[in-house]
Order: C-alpha cells, then structure tokens, then sequence
C-alpha cells in the first residue's frame, strides 16, 4: 500500500531502441552512394569533360541513324574514362549463386567493359550511369543489384593510368537486340556511344 503523502513518481518511458534507425540510416546511405551516388565527382567532372564532342544521338531514334556513334571494339571516352567493350555474352534469366541471386523480369543482357582513368587523379566511377540502346532506339538502364553478385566492386575509385574491368546487367524484354552502349564519367556529362554489332 502507497503512502498518499509519498505517492509512486511516474514510470519511466521505456528507452527507444536506436540500433534500427542506425541500420535503416546505413543502408539507405550506402544504396543512395552505389545507385545514384557518384554525387562526389559531379563537381569534377562537370566542369572538366574532355570527351570529344557530347553525345548528338537523339533519344528514341535507332543508334544507328547517329552521327556519333563509334564502331564496335572501339575505344571510347568521355570525360576522365576510355570504355573499352570486352566481350557480350549470351542473354541470362538470373544471376548469382545459390544462395544470393536476381532473377530478370526479362532476361540480363551481360556487358564485359573495361574502364581506364586517363586523367591525372582518381575518378570515381558508377555503373549506374551507363546506358544500352536497343536496335528500336529503346534506352535501358543498368541493374545494380544484379552487378553486386556479378563484380567484386561496381563503385570505386580509379587512380590516373588503372583499368577497372567490370560485367554490366541490364534487364530487357526477351528478344531484345542491343545496338549500342553509351558510357558516362559522371551523371552528368555528355556521354559517348559505341555500336555493338
């Protein structure tokens, strides 16, 4: 029984558990750098693109009805990178290993590039900016999930003279016939196109 002139003080309101919204924070941050990120290097690159010429290519018109368009196995490059496209392989539907995998709503069109850092300090380079046009002019982009359980990196930085080899993932409708890729240094540059056939 409580003495009325000593009453009971107030429960204590149970302490929030901050362990969730640092996880949330983390992982909202990490994604936010690796898919649209490359926000850090807007600032030098925007200002300094040596790519001869932008990218004149209308959207929605064939690669192949372009001006700028370079041949296959061409070197490209636009801003602080030269592209280089390796080798295509055959249509995917998923992939990944046994445990951690993506499955295409279509089917994963497998780009091997490299990518060389032609200037004269790191450049940090982002798969998500990088495009494939179909052969009906049709532009998709990359699926960054589906890079992550392809590559070891699909966001790093690059010292002056290095190459990055890298596998991009694009998910298209099946059928689908690639025509060209276009490569940027940064979201924001003008980009470059290369024919893949």
């Amino acid at each position: 029984m409580t003495n009325p002139q000593y009453p009971l003080p107030y429960p204590r309101p149970p302490r929030r558990n901050r362990t969730a919204l640092w996880i949330t924070l983390s992982v909202l941050a990490f994604f936010l750098l690796l898919c649209g990120g490359c926000v850090g290097i807007i600032a030098t690159s925007a200002d300094d693109t040596d790519s001869p010429g932008g990218n004149s290519v209308v959207a929605g018109t064939a690669p192949d009805e372009a001006d700028d368009l370079a041949p296959p196995g061409s070197e490209v490059r636009d801003g602080k990178f030269a592209f280089t496209v390796t080798r295509i392989e055959a249509p995917a539907k998923s992939v990944g290993g046994e445990f951690l995998s993506k499955s295409a709503q279509g089917e994963f069109v497998l780009v091997h590039i490299d990518v060389t850092n032609t200037s004269d300090r790191p450049q940090s380079y982002c798969g998500g900016n990088q495009k494939l046009i179909d052969t009906q002019g049709r532009e998709f982009t990359n699926d960054t999930e589906a890079e992550i359980y392809l590559n070891d990196d699909v966001y790093t930085d690059i010292n002056p003279g290095n190459k990055f080899s890298v596998i991009l993932a694009f998910d298209v409708p099946v059928g689908t016939t690639p025509a060209a890729l276009e490569f940027h240094d940064s979201m924001f540059s003008g980009g470059v196109r290369v024919a893949v056939r």
